[in-house]
């Protein structure tokens, strides 16, 4: 059994490595052919047949795994790292990874993808955001199925009641912009936050482009 781990800025080792092992354990029969590099550096006949190796997150970040063992606890911290499931050490180059994970690794779904639009005044986009909505219709055009979630926000101007409406008319109207310029979409979700999560905290009626935004998952 080999086992690729993806990992996760931000998240804990255990998180990571339970997240991802079932989505990626590939069985293989045997022991490959070609080489791997061991710790010190040297090429060595061949990986054994299970183990762990540590990949990056598609931002580039990498995280860090644990490997407990007859051998010992492991700490897998760089990229290409790999231990035996009883915790020897050692390194496999990208060629190996994608002989032994390549199928799983496609077969797991993108990551979500972020994007937070902001507005001038009202339901109104500003330059820089509309420009973004082209964008994000394109970027999703890539995904063989498109989940949409878009969350309203607003300022502290105003009353709860008067921002969850605007925060809600904010989230429609990117939704119709998208659909616009040409987004397929699968399902999408439509909610308003209101004044309930600002990112620049303020006390009421305290007027605050950066919490004038919706904010939208690409899954």
């Amino acid at each position: 059994m080999k086992i690729a781990i993806p990992t996760l800025k931000g998240a804990p080792a255990g998180l990571v490595r339970g997240a991802f092992a079932g989505a990626v354990t590939v069985a293989l029969a045997g022991c490959a052919p070609s080489y791997y590099v061991d710790r010190e550096g040297c090429p060595a006949p061949c990986p054994p047949e299970s183990y762990v190796v540590l990949i990056p997150s598609p931002d580039g970040s990498v995280g860090k795994v644990l490997v407990t063992g007859g051998k010992g606890e492991q700490s897998l911290g760089k990229a290409g790292q790999a231990a035996t499931t009883d915790g020897q050490t050692f390194a496999v180059d990208d060629k190996r990874i994608k002989e032994d994970f390549g199928a799983a690794m496609a077969a797991l779904p993108r990551v979500p993808v972020r994007h937070v639009l902001y507005f001038s005044d009202g339901v109104k986009l500003d330059p820089a955001s509309d420009a973004e909505i082209s964008r994000i219709v394109a970027e999703a055009k890539d995904r063989p199925a498109v989940d949409l979630t878009i969350i309203g926000h607003t300022d502290t101007l105003q009353s709860a009641e008067f921002n969850d409406r605007l925060g809600l008319k904010r989230a429609n109207r990117v939704a119709e912009l998208l659909k616009e310029r040409g987004l397929k979409a699968d399902s999408i979700t439509v909610e308003s936050r209101g004044k309930r999560n600002p990112v620049v905290p303020t006390r009421d009626n305290v007027f605050e482009p950066k919490n004038r935004r919706v904010e939208i998952s690409v899954r």
